[in-house]
């Protein structure tokens, strides 16, 4: 990655990413809401938002290592790496050498291997409208859109209830779809 893209990447994980999530608020604690950076987490600081900030940004990570999990085998060793989806979420997820990104920033699409899925139709058409999104997207019906060039996937907003188990399920077929 070239200093002047990962200067621009602000968010959480690990400046060598395979799997970027975009999501459009940061979590409502004074240390984030000035973070201009990529910040690799340490063990224990996911744990630290889920207590300061409560169940919405509980539900953003659980999902977040639920999808991790799902992703096609042939092409994602995350479920190799941990027993579960809760440890790889406790021991790994968002840190240094996780190949894990989550994104405050727009989607920088100038890397071949690394799939971006933006989490909420709502946000995926503020960056088009914004022009913040360098990439046309094919929208799938009113929760998923894709664009398989950039490896870029538009999926319901990282929730049990708007990103269910069928929805993940969905969601993998979609990235196997896309980086075949």
């Amino acid at each position: 990655m070239s200093e002047v893209n990962s200067a621009s990447l602000q968010g959480f994980g690990d400046e060598a990413f395979k799997v970027a999530v975009y999501i459009e608020k940061r979590p409502p604690m004074p240390a984030w809401q000035q973070l201009y950076h990529l910040h690799a987490m340490q063990t224990g600081q996911i744990n630290e938002i889920n207590q300061a900030c409560g169940n919405g940004w509980r539900k953003v990570f659980n999902v977040y290592s639920k999808v991790l999990f799902a992703l096609p085998s042939e092409f994602y060793d995350f479920a190799k790496r941990a027993p579960d989806w809760q440890t790889f979420r406790d021991e790994q997820l968002l840190q240094a050498h996780s190949q894990t990104t989550l994104l405050f920033s727009p989607p920088i699409l100038n890397k071949p291997k690394q799939l971006h899925i933006i989490a909420g139709r709502t946000y995926a058409k503020q960056l088009i409208n914004n022009g913040l999104l360098d990439c046309q997207l094919t929208w799938l019906d009113d929760e998923f859109a894709i664009n398989k060039s950039s490896k870029v996937i538009v999926c319901p907003y990282f929730d049990y209830r708007q990103l269910s188990n069928i929805k993940i399920a969905r969601l993998s077929q979609l990235v196997a779809d896309v980086v075949s």
